[in-house]
């Protein structure tokens, strides 16, 4: 069983112009939400550890998991509010967010949420904004420390500067996760914030060196790339580069979330869900999987918000 870790929110589309105001539409959401809907979709259990409010909106982020198959057995609920993520999305479909989540549900996750893991949890996600602010961070740098060398771990860093401003907190709690992660994914955006005008093989190899398994990148409309130890090797690097799928954008939201879920569950079918497997996968493999968390995350893109592939809208079949 996947453990997906962090934030459920709403985001809130903005509309048109009403006589008295401006039309919304709030869709449930949250990189790591979308993650665990994602892999439950795409056929994988998958429980969520996070914190949902005892509120109307937290109410129906729970139905929503529910629905979907994703199990609730540790999650947190509090009275605490659920976060509004404000969704603006420009001439080609590229969202733009502003969050409203001081003290809200997803930042106050408890150490004791941990006690509630499923014992068949083999693989854990975290990332996005709850792994660097409020108690949510610590509790998931303990679940990390818990998983390390006994579970597959992915990271997602996902970065949000209008949460948390300081480019140091990431940079650090990049650092800090490297040893500890065997699938690293990022986007171009969130590199390009990170580390500006940073050469991209010289940062993978870096990372690598210090214990990543995958480094992978996201970048849209270009496509995608990945880097990984060459097996048996502790020196050699080899490269994927994934073309883009063509595809009508509608928008782009949860694009990098299917990825990150696709990408993990293609791993798992194909054997290579653990840490030891996952750096042993041959080099068929590791594109099979790259090529499959693109073409999930371009049928994302052709739909209104996070709407994410089921199985059996992607080949190849199990």
């Amino acid at each position: 069983m996947f453990v997906v870790a962090g934030e459920a929110l709403m985001d809130v589309f903005t509309g048109s112009a009403t006589p008295t105001g401006i039309a919304l539409d709030a869709r449930i959401g949250g990189s790591p939400l979308n993650v665990a809907m994602g892999l439950a979709r795409l056929g994988q259990p998958v429980a969520f550890l996070g914190g949902l409010s005892s509120g109307a909106l937290g109410q129906r982020l729970e139905a929503a998991l529910d629905a979907e198959g994703v199990s609730l057995a540790c999650a947190h609920r509090s009275p605490a509010p659920t976060t509004l993520g404000l969704v603006g999305l420009d001439a080609h479909g590229v969202a733009d967010y502003a969050f409203y989540g001081e003290g809200a549900a997803d930042r106050s996750l408890p150490l004791a949420a941990l006690e509630r893991l499923p014992e068949s949890a083999r693989a854990v996600h975290v990332g996005s904004y709850t792994m660097v602010v409020g108690e949510t961070a610590r509790t998931q740098r303990v679940l990390v420390e818990r998983a390390r060398g006994r579970m597959l771990v992915s990271y997602d860093p996902n970065l949000r500067l209008n949460v948390e401003p300081d480019i140091e907190v990431w940079r650090a709690t990049l650092a800090w996760m490297l040893p500890r992660t065997d699938v690293l994914k990022l986007s171009d955006e969130d590199l390009g914030l990170l580390y500006p005008g940073a050469d991209r093989d010289a940062l993978s190899a870096q990372w690598l060196a210090a214990g990543a398994g995958l480094v992978a990148l996201t970048r849209g409309g270009e496509g995608a790339v990945a880097w990984r130890l060459r097996p048996g090797s502790a020196t050699e690097i080899e490269s994927f580069e994934i073309a883009p799928v063509k595809v009508s954008v509608v928008d782009t939201v949860g694009a990098g979330d299917t990825f990150q879920a696709a990408l993990l569950a293609r791993l798992e079918e194909l054997g290579a869900a653990a840490p030891a497997a996952l750096r042993a996968l041959p080099s068929d493999g590791v594109r099979d999987a790259l090529g499959f968390a693109a073409r999930a995350a371009a049928i994302t893109c052709s739909r209104r918000g996070a709407d994410l592939p089921r199985r059996d809208e992607l080949t190849p079949a199990r």
